[in-house]
């Protein structure tokens, strides 16, 4: 299997906007009764190529949701856009989740489903092909879809690994 290049950014001066991708209430009951919990899955970014998720836990859902935005800006990667969409097809698992990327041509939009579609907006893919095979859990799609965007490569890096022009890469 290829080797994970992660491409970690510091959260630093960037401007990010934040997203929910999923609230789960989660019930303990115990001896005096039922005690409620929230688990917040975020996702940030600043639709300029970094983007980055993380889960919040706490006894109430915007508390939660804070602790989710912390997470999420310890976990950024750059990821490589060009021209609103990305540079190749990319096929990725975690868990019973499976996603599937594919550049498009400009003006197609973002076809993806709920999680993934958080995920490729926050990293500022504007056009971009894209589905969820297995699992539907946004937890897993979420971490499947940070794994894609994080195997991607840019032309120039493949031409230098490959010892080729960049002309060849484009055109085969």
């Amino acid at each position: 299997m290829a080797q994970v290049i992660l491409n970690k950014v510091k959260a630093g001066d960037l401007e990010l906007k934040e997203k929910v991708v999923a609230i789960n209430r989660v019930v303990k009951t115990t001896k005096g009764g039922r005690a409620f919990s929230f688990s917040a899955l975020v996702v940030v970014g600043n639709e300029a190529g970094v983007v980055g998720h993380g889960l919040g836990k706490a006894k109430e859902v915007q508390e939660a949701i804070t602790k989710g935005i912390e997470d999420a800006k310890k976990n950024l990667i750059k990821v490589p856009v060009m021209h609103g969409t990305i540079p190749h097809d990319q096929l990725a698992k975690e868990g019973a989740a499976k996603v599937l990327i594919k550049p498009a041509a400009h003006g197609t939009g973002v076809i993806a489903g709920g999680s993934m579609r958080a995920v490729l907006e926050s990293a500022g893919i504007t056009d971009v092909l894209a589905k969820s095979l297995g699992s539907a859990n946004p937890h897993n799609v979420v971490k499947a879809t940070f794994k894609a965007l994080a195997t991607l490569r840019e032309p120039i890096q493949v031409a230098k690994t490959r010892t080729v022009s960049l002309k060849k890469v484009f055109n085969g």
